[in-house]
């Protein structure tokens, strides 16, 4: 791979070469459905991510590495056929994020793709555009977008911003195996109205609590969205990690509601954080699973980004 990166230009053959990236999530701070119907979830930008690195060649085939990134691929390819039927070239994914495990690989995967393919082909590559791209391939988190976003994963639409957070760190217990985001998406589930009305209360009290730079209440938020995800997709670690965020004072537990993954929420400002993810990890190493430790990230500019009104 660090060949395909770092490839000189071939003499007398057209080429341009673009880069891009995006973030992955941990999982999310809160998913479901309100009561217009909607399924929505909010964001959890990690500093893990997706780079992708594209080389167009006007007159080769188009090919992508790893070979099994056939959305990736699917996506350069339509990108392509905008601009015309000829051309192809080499797209290269380089990502840190384990797959199937909730952490938003395949969206990071396709918005680092276009962000590279778009820049080399002069194409729209804005939040909103990035959207209408992935759209026809697969409901999609909303790693787009910088900050902390409500986001309509199914009809692949932002809803409201809601800013960003102080750096926190999580302490996740993967359970193991993988999961199948858009089968797991396909799922018909039925949510009762009086938990339609629970979520959408959830995202008001998350927008205050984001907006007041409160992870107390941020946390209160998550760690109820991860126990009303327990008639979906539990979690068999859920009461431990919240007795250990009781016991070592954390703020909460997040979930990946479509992932094997459960953390610990830690403030990473707080005067005591090195020795409260001593004793986190510690107490995780105890839990059934792989433990390891995600860092929040933050847009590049710096600035909260909402947008939300109650």
């Amino acid at each position: 791979m660090t060949e395909l990166f770092s490839a000189a230009r071939r003499v007398g053959v057209d080429l341009d070469e673009g880069t891009g990236s995006a973030c992955g999530t941990f999982g999310e701070l809160l998913q479901g459905v309100l009561p217009d119907g909607t399924a929505f979830l909010v964001t959890f930008p990690i500093v893990l991510g997706t780079r992708a690195w594209f080389r167009y060649d006007r007159h080769g085939p188009l090919r992508v590495y790893p070979a099994h990134r056939t959305k990736s691929l699917a996506l350069a390819r339509t990108m392509l056929d905008t601009r015309g039927p000829a051309g192809g070239g080499s797209l290269v994914l380089d990502s840190d994020l384990l797959i199937g495990k909730g952490l938003a690989s395949s969206s990071a995967d396709l918005v680092a793709t276009a962000r590279s393919v778009g820049t080399v082909l002069d194409l729209d590559t804005s939040p909103a555009a990035v959207e209408d791209w992935l759209r026809p391939i697969e409901p999609t988190d909303g790693v787009m977008h910088p900050g902390i976003v409500v986001f309509e994963h199914r009809a692949v639409r932002l809803r409201a911003r809601l800013g960003t957070l102080p750096p926190v760190t999580v302490v996740a217990v993967d359970e193991g195996g993988h999961l199948d985001t858009v089968a797991y998406n396909r799922l018909t589930r039925h949510v009762p109205p009086g938990l339609t009305v629970e979520y959408a209360r959830l995202v008001d009290d998350l927008a205050v609590a984001v907006d007041g730079a409160d992870l107390t209440g941020v946390g209160a938020v998550t760690t109820r969205s991860a126990v009303l995800n327990q008639r979906w997709l539990p979690k068999r670690n859920l009461d431990a990690l919240t007795r250990i965020a009781g016991r070592i004072g954390a703020p909460g537990v997040v979930c990946a509601h479509s992932g094997t993954m459960l953390g610990l929420l830690l403030d990473a400002a707080a005067p005591d954080h090195d020795e409260t993810l001593v004793a986190a990890r510690a107490a995780c190493e105890r839990l059934p699973g792989t433990l390891s430790v995600y860092r929040s990230a933050a847009p590049p500019d710096g600035s909260s980004g909402s947008t939300y009104a109650p």
